[in-house]
């Protein structure tokens, strides 16, 4: 995949591009949706069904959104995520028959709102990213990268190991990384 995650979020806008475009955004975000439902003290089931309830805004609200490199897509994001998980908690009190609870004003943050600090969000996304971008490299490229920058070996003696040269690690430590840059490009705000 040669576009940037700025461009995905631009495709997404558009109808002709909608279909190919979502799966991708699935399989980056689901995971760290699903960790801030969990961080939200959401059982597994309902941690699944909040993630689903969120798609179900993005779909929505994605084929309108504008990129602002001003602003925070995680933010707003996160915004989309807390603002479900309230309207359950709403929908619950309501349905228990609780008084004075079913307008949310004594809804309160999160206890876990680090849950949402920029640490995670990016150990998330980046971890993910990973995953989905390790199958456009070949093995040894993708060894070299990983272990000079992930355990922190030399790139000689990654060359050793892998019989390449020192060179041929150090670019396939830079294409790995451009690649990554370009997939996080404007979600790492």
């Amino acid at each position: 995949m040669d576009t940037t995650s700025v461009s995905l979020l631009e495709r997404l806008r558009e109808p002709a591009d909608h279909e190919a475009s979502w799966p991708r955004f699935v399989q980056l975000y689901t995971p760290l949706l699903y960790y801030w439902a969990r961080q939200l003290g959401l059982e597994s089931n309902d941690a699944a069904d909040l993630v689903q309830e969120v798609f179900t805004v993005l779909v929505q609200k994605l084929p309108g959104f504008v990129y602002d490199r001003n602003k925070s897509f995680r933010g707003w994001l996160r915004i989309i995520t807390i603002n479900k998980w309230r309207e359950k908690r709403r929908r619950r009190t309501v349905e228990a028959g609780a008084v004075g609870l079913a307008d949310g004003a004594d809804v309160a943050e999160p206890d876990g709102a680090e849950a949402f600090a920029e640490s995670e969000y990016q150990q998330h996304l980046v971890g993910r990213a990973l995953e989905l971008m390790q199958v456009e490299f070949e093995p040894a490229t993708w060894q070299a990268c990983w272990q000079c920058v992930v355990v922190g070996r030399t790139p000689a003696d990654v060359a050793a190991e892998l019989g390449i040269t020192v060179n041929a690690v150090y670019l396939a430590k830079s294409r790995v990384l451009r690649r990554l840059h370009q997939e996080l490009h404007g979600l790492l705000d």
